[in-house]
């Protein structure tokens, strides 16, 4: 990893896409993302981010459950998974199109469709898009918040990770991960330069309902808003924090009636991104428009002036006294059986074996050989 900031830029320009998807369509909503990539990449963004599940929508607005009526249950849950992401893919193909165009990286949310053969698991993800269109990697949610439990499967440590670009160090979290400290250290340890954080909405608690739309102009009761300037003093990096948007008109004419459920809350759904410089202050936003692109210019200065006061990799770090352990593998269902250990007693532990439980030479060499047997059974 080199140790420049930026990529050795003076100054990147980021773009925080905040629009709403068109839900549960997911060519509809992709043929969008490319058209505002394109768009981001016009107005010389080289770092485009979308929000939380963009494609084909967050499903946890609806927050169905037992009672149900399994019909409602069934179209929606297979509907889900015919209109999530597989990576690589087509999909991934066709943003990986627009990026490329765009000259510009893409950070964007999705729906993702498990690529292990037979499983029909579907992960919130982040995905990461080069200028090159190449897919980078990807970041799946470690813990599904409350009702999110019934759409998404957990995450592994493999893909706490940060991307090494010409413009800088790149990595994203995924909603109340950006409250996970320890993660949200491992990716400060990662020398993150920009910081993606995406949401479904910017929420307070409500009155009649659990969570309900914060739309003042700084954020006011929305813990979000807080965690983004923390976030980004104590990273010494820039945060683009991408916030979620739906309105009725968004569903298209087969989820209508979802659109009037009495089980689903997307009132909060309404925007509240912004960019903050490593300073904690905002560059844009708080914004509350629909569609709308934020534009930030990102200084490589502004990385140097906040880490000469307080460097959490450098002067400002305590590795003798704290330190962070994180399994970074990732986990299967089946993995081999690892051979047994071998079973050969030298001579004087045989010897000794026998005399202490009473038992001939003979006999517990033939016990040895019968565990043996036994052993490569079982691998078989």
């Amino acid at each position: 990893m080199s140790n420049k900031i930026l990529g050795g830029r003076e100054m990147v320009k980021a773009a925080v896409v905040q629009a709403a998807p068109v839900f549960m369509d997911k060519e509809r909503t992709i043929d969008k993302a490319c058209r505002l990539i394109r768009e981001a990449g016009r107005n010389g963004a080289e770092l485009v981010a979308f929000s939380e599940a963009f494609i084909p929508g967050y499903p946890a607005y609806y927050t169905m459950g037992y009672e149900t009526p399994p019909h409602d249950w069934t179209d929606f849950m297979v509907a889900l998974q015919d209109n999530s992401v597989l990576i690589p893919g087509d999909d991934t193909a066709a943003l990986g199109e627009a990026a490329k165009e765009a000259g510009a990286y893409v950070v964007i949310g999705c729906n993702e469709l498990d690529d292990r053969a037979g499983s029909r698991t579907l992960y919130n993800s982040l995905l990461f898009i080069g200028r090159d269109g190449e897919v980078l990697g990807r970041h799946r949610k470690l813990v599904p918040t409350y009702t999110e439990r019934l759409y998404w499967g957990q995450g592994d440590g493999s893909d706490i990770r940060v991307f090494d670009t010409e413009i800088g160090r790149i990595g994203g979290l995924i909603c109340w991960e950006n409250h996970m400290t320890l993660i949200r250290a491992a990716m400060i340890h990662r020398a993150e330069d920009f910081h993606i954080a995406v949401w479904p909405g910017n929420w307070k608690r409500g009155d009649t309902k659990l969570i309900d739309a914060d739309t003042s102009p700084e954020g006011g009761e929305a813990v979000l808003q807080s965690l983004i300037k923390v976030h980004a003093f104590e990273a010494g990096a820039f945060v683009l924090s991408v916030c979620g948007y739906l309105t009725k008109e968004d569903f298209p004419e087969k989820w209508e009636r979802l659109a009037e459920s009495d089980h689903i809350n997307y009132d909060w759904a309404r925007g509240g991104s912004a960019i903050v410089n490593p300073g904690g202050r905002y560059l844009v936003g708080p914004d509350f428009e629909k569609d709308v692109i934020l534009y930030a210019e990102c200084w490589a200065n502004q990385i140097k002036a906040v880490k000469a006061v307080f460097d959490s990799l450098g002067h400002y770090a305590r590795w003798d006294v704290v330190q962070l352990a994180v399994r970074e593998e990732g986990w299967e269902p089946e993995v081999p059986m690892k051979d047994p250990p071998p079973l050969e007693l030298p001579q004087e532990e045989l010897r000794r074996i026998s005399e202490e439980y009473e038992i001939s030479e003979d006999k517990l060499l033939a016990l040895l050989e019968e565990i043996r047997g036994l052993a490569s059974s079982v691998k078989k």
